[in-house]
């Protein structure tokens, strides 16, 4: 498969503002900020679909004084040991904690053991942030 190329329209101060945000972020040319732009494009729409393979980061942030709470994340951590590939634990201060969760697997998947992980009594905030394995990007 061969490369493409096309033109777009665009008003003046909008692509003066695209062209400050690529350079900042070290784009060589706006052909390959757009091919990230587009990639990301894909990436979102399959994890939106569920059903393709994915890896996401599960982010928690809890008190670890809380009753049980550490156990009860560890155990939900081996009851998905198959899509749970490792896990960072931070000491935040002397009662909060961050840990972040690497999982591979369908999306939808991996949205319900985030969900179940946030949803655990005693985590402040959780965030699941999903993306591609990769292999079906060019």
């Amino acid at each position: 498969m061969g490369t493409t190329r096309f033109g777009i329209s665009l008003d003046e101060e909008l692509l003066r503002r695209f062209d400050s945000i690529i350079k900042g972020k070290g784009y060589g040319s706006r052909s390959e900020a757009i091919r990230d732009l587009i990639r990301d494009s894909i990436v979102q729409e399959d994890v939106e679909e569920g059903g393709g393979e994915a890896v996401g980061a599960i982010i928690l942030v809890y008190n670890h004084e809380t009753r049980e709470l550490a156990d009860n994340l560890t155990d939900l951590q081996h009851h998905f040991h198959k899509a749970i590939l490792s896990s960072l634990h931070v000491h935040l201060d002397e009662h909060n904690c961050l840990e972040v969760i690497v999982a591979k697997g369908p999306a939808r998947d991996l949205k319900s053991i985030a969900d179940r992980l946030i949803g655990t009594r005693g985590v402040k905030h959780g965030k699941l942030t999903l993306t591609t394995t990769g292999s079906n990007l060019k």
